[in-house]
């Protein structure tokens, strides 16, 4: 890049990259294509990275690499996780083998005395060699080369010598279009787990939100067979034990961002299981806490509310918690029924309720202030001077665009609405006032 190109750079990046593009550059010594390119990832990373935007000088990728990479918070659980993990270490190699654009292993790389990046993609490399030491990654290095043949060439993991991998297996096929299932994703894990679990003391998988992480715990945790691995003597052919010891479903602004799976050589066992979100955290491990088996009527009694639909107000107070997005992901919503003392509304309303109010739950949390059928004149009374309303639709048989048209309601404001099923038949309108 040329002075003048950077200068340019400098000069617009905080205007409309569409508006540049059709204005162009008197200067013809502006590279303006790689201007464009710079000012749109400097404009990404001011929202989702903002520790790299405040770094002068870095260079971005393309477009498609900076909608892949994480965010600053998903960076940062990344590496609280591998530093609990990796604490009592008292040496450790770290290697990115789906290096990308660099975020996670920017995150990862300062717990480690050495971190290896290795991508394939040459422009980058050249890319990170280029902002890693803006970075403070000084003792980071570059490796343009194929991630499954760094794999290979590492020797067997061992006491004296701790290293974890990391790797994000690219969710596109050659067509461009998005994959989920772990064996249609590059490369494919499934394949390699033998090889990951031979070589590395940990392994950590960052993995699509879409994934059935019960599914991919099962696929990656069974007692598998090694590859045969050629040496100089003979062919060996070795049992290798290990698997998922952690599931991580991590959660920005309540929308599911990730999955991650740590896998612990010669662990055998229920992983514990995290559903983070914005820092909150609810842990468990299935089958320790001898939870209510079932979220149904006869495992927890289905809460009654009528009394909540008398025109003539309440009876105590009533409390409604909607668990957050990636405790729905994880689908414990027995356990957090039992830890928590909440009553699920239904068997797949997902939506919880108490007297008392309970402060720590991991979620939305709201006062209940009324209650209504489907019926006109309930409908009427609960409506009362409201134009708008913040609507969920949760085991209801209406949507939501239908009851917002049903209802005439206007999107946002302070009211929140909750349609649901109460038991397995009984359709009700919650109108609640927000909490937290």
């Amino acid at each position: 890049m040329n002075n003048i190109t950077a200068a340019y750079i400098r000069a617009h990046r905080e205007e409309d990259v569409r508006q540049l593009a059709l204005q162009g550059s008197r200067n013809s010594a502006v590279d303006l294509p790689f201007a464009l390119d710079q000012i749109a990832g400097w404009q990404r990373a001011r929202r989702k990275l903002p520790s790299w935007a405040a770094v002068d000088g870095l260079c971005y990728p393309p477009h498609i690499s900076m909608e892949q990479c994480s965010s600053e918070a998903t960076g940062a659980y990344k590496r609280s996780v591998l530093q609990r993990l990796t604490q009592s270490w008292h040496d450790g190699t770290l290697y990115d083998l789906t290096g990308g654009f660099g975020v996670d292993f920017s995150f990862l790389a300062p717990l480690f005395p050495k971190a290896v990046y290795v991508e394939h993609q040459s422009r980058l490399c050249e890319i990170a060699r280029h902002n890693f030491p803006l970075l403070g990654l000084s003792h980071a290095e570059v490796r343009c080369a194929e991630g499954e043949e760094v794999l290979e060439a590492l020797p067997e993991a061992t006491s004296e010598a701790s290293v974890a991998l990391f790797l994000d297996p690219a969710r596109r096929d050659s067509h461009g279009g998005k994959t989920v299932l772990l064996e249609d994703c590059t490369p494919d894990v499934t394949r390699l787990r033998d090889r990951l679990l031979q070589k590395a003391t940990l392994v950590m998988l960052k993995l699509s939100p879409m994934l059935d992480w019960h599914q991919a715990a099962e696929q990656l945790s069974s007692v598998g067979q090694y590859a045969a691995v050629r040496n100089a003597q003979q062919e060996v052919s070795t049992a290798v034990i290990g698997g998922v010891s952690e599931v991580h479903i991590v959660s920005v602004g309540n929308e599911c961002k990730e999955l991650l799976l740590v896998l612990t050589r010669g662990f055998c066992g229920a992983p514990a299981v995290y559903c983070v979100n914005d820092g909150v955290s609810f842990s468990y491990r299935p089958g320790e806490e001898s939870p209510q088996e079932s979220i149904s009527d006869e495992t927890t009694g289905v809460p009654d509310i009528s009394r909540f639909e008398s025109s003539e107000g309440f009876d105590g107070a009533l409390y409604l918690y909607e668990p957050h997005a990636s405790i729905r992901k994880a689908g414990c919503f027995a356990e957090v029924a039992t830890r928590y003392g909440v009553r699920a509304l239904g068997a797949n309303s997902h939506l919880f309720v108490s007297h008392e109010w309970v402060r720590d739950f991991p979620g939305r949390q709201f006062e209940v202030q009324a209650v209504s059928t489907m019926n006109k004149r309930q409908l009427k009374e609960a409506l009362r001077g409201m134009t708008q309303a913040n609507i969920t639709a949760r085991n209801f048989p209406m949507t939501v665009d239908q009851l917002r048209k049903k209802l005439r309601l206007k999107e946002g404001g302070d009211h929140y609405l909750f349609a649901t099923t109460i038991g397995h038949h009984d359709h009700r309108l919650l109108f609640c006032k927000k909490l937290n």
